[in-house]
């Protein structure tokens, strides 16, 4: 049981240095997973204003909206991740992905 304990800690304090990296993965799944949803939702709610008016609130959501929640969320899930004691970094990690990977199949978007 200590060698599994040790070989999970090892593990964490390898994957420890990249958790920014990680993060903005993690983001950028979340996006990837949920961009179309949160899209059909605009579309809905701004389908009946003028092209122009809908082209720019698209290229707002995609380059600023998206962006912004890139940019400004990684460094609070790495933050949150780091917090994490290392016996629990990486099983919390590989399950993130595991979990992320299901959502995407469940949503045909593998």
């Amino acid at each position: 049981m200590y060698e599994i304990k040790m070989l999970i800690i090892n593990f964490s304090q390898w994957l420890y240095p990249w958790l920014g990296e990680i993060a903005m993965a993690i983001m950028a799944t979340l996006l990837v997973i949920y961009g179309g949803v949160i899209n059909r939702m605009v579309k809905k709610q701004i389908s009946g204003m003028h092209f122009i008016f809908r082209t720019l609130i698209f290229i707002l959501l995609c380059s600023f909206g998206y962006g912004v929640l890139l940019i400004y969320f990684t460094p609070v899930l790495s933050h949150w991740l780091a917090a994490v004691g290392m016996i629990f970094l990486s099983p919390l990690i590989i399950g993130i992905f595991i979990t992320l990977g299901v959502i995407a199949e469940k949503q045909n978007r593998i």
